[in-house]
């Protein structure tokens, strides 16, 4: 199975989840519906598509929970008559992630949950810290040297306007 990815540290333990799990689809994907690496499809459609509806089934079901339990709702299982879905986030040092599997009769819900759980090590492991952003650095006193570089500006261009129209 063709594994796609963004972030190159996510494909061999996606590739491992899939082989081990034989599950038939994988996507991973951030909260907000942003494809990571997928496995098992073969449209681009597909992913979109399926990237959304994942997104938009974690945060109502994390919402739902809230509501009724008092905290979000984590995995979440859906046993169709063909396929089933599981649904789980995972946390990484590059933030949370969403993993939407697809699978069959081939594999069983405990097995999913087994490899999911050595997927969310292996992911956690492989990635590499988010870096340092930092902000703009600003002197003491950056209003006065704004204040001064302003003034300089705009005299130069007044010289200038001043000496254009005067006849000579």
């Amino acid at each position: 199975m063709i594994v796609a990815t963004v972030e190159p540290w996510v494909e061999a333990p996606l590739k491992r989840y899939v082989d081990d799990a034989r599950a038939r689809l994988a996507l991973l994907l951030h909260p907000s519906g942003q494809v990571i690496a997928q496995a098992g499809f073969t449209r681009a459609v597909d992913v979109m598509t399926a990237c959304a509806l994942a997104s938009a089934v974690h945060a109502t079901a994390g919402e739902l929970g809230r509501q009724v339990e008092g905290r979000a709702f984590r995995a979440l299982h859906h046993a169709g008559t063909g396929k089933q879905l599981y649904l789980a986030p995972l946390e990484t040092a590059r933030g949370s992630y969403i993993c939407l599997t697809v699978f069959d009769q081939e594999s069983s819900l405990g097995l999913v949950r087994m490899f999911f759980s050595d997927l969310c090590k292996e992911l956690a492991s492989a990635a590499p810290p988010l870096p340092v952003i930092r902000g703009p650095m600003l002197a003491v006193n950056f209003e006065e040297e704004l204040n001064a570089n302003l003034s300089a500006l705009f005299a130069g261009s007044a010289k200038k306007e001043s000496t254009r129209g005067l006849p000579c």
